[in-house]
């Protein structure tokens, strides 16, 4: 990262935009940024080697309303992870935010978050907002808040959500100081590298839903499961477990608990399970207070006959709630 930052009234903010040959989505995704209401953002998007240059999409966007664009272009797939660390050491923004290619901002985004840093302490490290979780054809099925406020070592220790990249805006300093993402995960990106800035930052949550996310539809879900199950989680235990045992044996064992019921909610959305009540049951050996958990266990237990009745009522019930509470 440079130090070409904007003026004190209207702090640049760097947006890092990976994409990877979605060029309809990379569309909305950039309007989206163009649309905000913030005067001073820094685009970057970073084509991780699509068969069609994200270089052509963008000249079919009108961009004249953002500070600056510029476009970074791998020279081979690397992942989502490494086209986000590219786009960190590029920017030059006092506070960095992260917009995947096939989710969108309202437009109050990024001056909602600022106004947050404005407004807290200097150890203010990481602003998320919530966001509404839409189908293919734009149909929301949930809504996402952060429960993780102020101080987050604890709650990150028991299992609480951050939310994913798009929803979050981080102060540079913070990325400078607790190191960029770690490639070497191939899920759980997010959760882990929150881990390590909640060592050095507190975190602060805007509860109003300024993202929608869109979850498609297909075999991507499932293979993501499987490689927190097989990669992710024991690397996750392996890595922090220490530092969890640092802070106390209760600290120790609700880490292992929070992160087992993760795993085994995971387990349960995609239909694996048998390691869902693995998981479930690692969660209840390690903390056996957790009422939820308690809960997942039972939709794990009827199988498809309890959790996919429980889902479609969930879903009708986040469709009701929509227009109440946005």
């Amino acid at each position: 990262m440079t130090d070409d930052r904007g003026d004190g009234e209207s702090p640049l903010v760097s947006v890092v935009l990976p994409t990877y040959d979605r060029p309809e989505y990379l569309k909305r995704a950039v309007q989206s940024v163009c649309n905000q209401t913030y005067p001073s953002i820094e685009l970057l998007v970073v084509d991780d080697q699509s068969p069609e240059p994200a270089a052509e999409t963008l000249g079919e966007v009108p961009v004249d309303s953002i500070s600056t664009v510029r476009c970074v272009r791998h020279e081979r797939n690397r992942g989502a992870n490494a086209a986000r660390n590219t786009g960190i050491r590029e920017a030059n923004g006092d506070f960095i935010a992260f917009l995947d290619d096939d989710d969108w901002w309202l437009q109050t985004k990024v001056s909602r978050q600022v106004e947050r840093f404005r407004n807290g302490p200097d150890d203010l490290g990481v602003v998320t907002v919530g966001s509404r979780i839409v189908d293919e054809n734009g149909t929301q099925i949930g809504v996402k808040r952060s429960s993780v406020e102020g101080d987050a070592i604890e709650p990150l220790l028991n299992g609480g959500i951050v939310g994913s990249f798009s929803r979050v805006m981080v102060r540079a300093e913070a990325v400078a100081r607790a190191g960029l993402l770690d490639e070497s995960f191939p899920s759980w990106q997010d959760r882990e590298w929150y881990f390590r800035l909640a060592k050095h930052y507190t975190f602060a949550s805007e509860r109003t839903v300024l993202v929608e996310r869109r979850i498609d539809a297909g075999g991507r879900i499932s293979d993501d499961f499987e490689r927190k199950r097989d990669v992710s989680y024991p690397k996750f235990i392996e890595k922090h477990r220490a530092f969890a045992a640092e802070q106390g044996p209760l600290a120790e064992r609700r880490f292992v608990a929070g992160l087992s019921k993760t795993l085994g909610f995971s387990g349960l959305s995609n239909g694996y399970y048998r390691d869902a009540i693995k998981y479930l049951l690692v969660a209840l050996a390690y903390y056996p207070f957790d009422p939820r958990t308690y809960l997942y266990l039972c939709l794990a237990l009827g199988g498809p006959f309890t959790f996919e009745p429980a889902s479609r009522i969930k879903r009708r019930l986040s469709g009701v709630k929509a227009g109440k509470n946005p």
